[in-house]
């Protein structure tokens, strides 16, 4: 998935938690500061849609997993896209 760390973002998890508004980089951080329930629960929308492996459309929201795999692109860590 290629993407831009920089696009306006919100995080926002199904419990109903007030929403993180900021770029995706900083809420792909934020999220690995939350508790393994929060992420569980977890999304990201996007002000752009994004090509995702596996579906035919572009999507406007991102999954726990897939945040995760940004979050560990962002700290250095190299993860492998499967």
């Amino acid at each position: 998935m290629t993407i831009d760390f920089g696009q306006p973002a919100t995080l926002i998890d199904l419990d109903g938690t007030a929403p993180l508004i900021g770029t995706l980089g900083d809420c792909a951080k934020h999220f690995r500061m939350l508790t393994p329930a929060a992420r569980a629960d977890a999304r990201v929308l996007l002000s752009q849609p994004t090509a995702r492996a596996g579906r035919r459309t572009r999507t406007w929201v991102l999954n726990p997993d897939e945040i995760d795999r940004l979050a560990g692109h962002l700290a250095g860590e190299f993860l492998r896209d499967e």
